[in-house]
């Protein structure tokens, strides 16, 4: 299960679903991230969070925010909904999601559907 602020069985509805990293960063990467629900809501306030140390550097993939709530919506409609309703500033079109590499596993582009 992903580590992250989002309740427990909001987290696990990610395990399983197979989500598309980001064209713009499509492998392992190192960066530093803020909460979903501790950190700043303005994409102002969250580069100044990070500028100013306030992050957590953490190795993951990145994923486009608004397809992998899609992907999660056929799972679990209501764990979208949390996210829409709880995070919406996270899951705007044009932001991007962080998944640890712990709790992720490579699917090679031969594999997927």
């Amino acid at each position: 299960m992903p580590p992250g602020e989002a309740p427990a069985h909001i987290r696990a509805a990610w395990v399983g679903l197979e989500l598309p990293l980001s064209p713009r960063v499509p492998a392992l990467q190192t960066c530093t991230g803020i909460g979903v629900l501790s950190g700043p809501k303005s994409m102002l306030g969250q580069w100044l969070a990070i500028l100013l140390g306030r992050g957590q550097r953490e190795s993951g993939y990145i994923v486009e925010a608004d397809r992998a709530i899609e992907v999660l919506e056929a799972k679990s409609p209501a764990a979208a909904a949390w996210w829409r309703e709880h995070a919406p500033w996270f899951v705007a079109p044009g932001r991007q999601l962080l998944f640890s590499a712990e709790s992720c596993e490579e699917v090679p582009e031969s594999a997927q559907v």
